[in-house]
């Protein structure tokens, strides 16, 4: 299976490779044969790199937390005062190579509260300025249990397209896929800092199906938790 957003690339790859084969073999050319060969191969990348395999989501209640995409943690900090989460919030980073899956996938179940693009910058994922800089998607969503969670997809230095599906007053259940970002890119998570974690820093996750950990039973439980009421649009571009 893969994604719907593959099919420019797959076709027009497929239709260049067999107009460019078809010449080739006409005039016997070797040129326009290694020129279709590395087509054919470029058409196998862009299928190899939209796909989007089923994943199973790991058993547990309106707590749970899985990997909103694939990738390596390369990143787990605590940090203040984040808008909509809390006073202090925990911060997952999630680096996307090529060669990871990069189809994204929804953390928690809940209501989503909030989806604001920002333009930015295309530094490297994998740099932390990334996280400020960098063309982003910021989503806000409220767990059941009254937690504020927020999810990023954040362009990279290749990824000029971020693709949420997400609409403010949706409800969503963890697991279920919601977009991707093409080509390289970084997924951080904002989770309340009382969140119990099962993941480490150096960790490959799998979107959906790898747990981060769970979030505490209630928003009263957490004593840096702050008012969760939506911001204005804006106001997250310093998460």
């Amino acid at each position: 299976m893969i994604a719907r957003e593959a099919i420019p690339f797959t076709l027009i790859g497929f239709v260049l490779t067999v107009v460019v084969f078809l010449l080739a073999a006409r005039w016997s050319n070797w040129w326009l044969f290694a020129l279709c060969t590395l087509l054919a191969l470029l058409t196998l990348f862009a299928t190899y790199f939209f796909r989007d395999p089923k994943r199973l989501v790991p058993p547990g209640n309106d707590s749970l937390v899985v990997a909103p995409a694939d990738g390596k943690v390369i990143g787990i900090d605590t940090v203040g005062d984040v808008p909509y989460v809390g006073k202090r919030a925990i911060k997952i980073s999630i680096f996307l190579s090529v060669l990871d899956v990069h189809i994204n996938r929804v953390p928690i179940s809940g209501r989503v509260e909030g989806v604001d693009y920002k333009e930015g910058e295309f530094h490297a994922a994998f740099m932390d300025k990334a996280s400020g800089l960098n063309e982003q998607t910021v989503i806000r969503i409220k767990s059941p249990l009254g937690a504020g969670v927020v999810v990023k997809q954040i362009a990279g230095v290749l990824a000029r397209r971020i693709v949420c599906r997400l609409e403010e007053g949706q409800q969503v259940t963890v697991g279920e896929r919601f977009g991707l970002i093409r080509f390289g890119s970084r997924t951080e998570l904002f989770l309340p800092v009382d969140t119990r974690l099962a993941v480490a820093v150096g960790d490959h996750v799998a979107g959906a199906s790898s747990l981060i950990g769970h979030l505490p039973e209630s928003a009263e439980a957490s004593g840096e938790q702050s008012e969760q009421a939506s911001v204005s649009k804006g106001d997250d571009v310093k998460l």
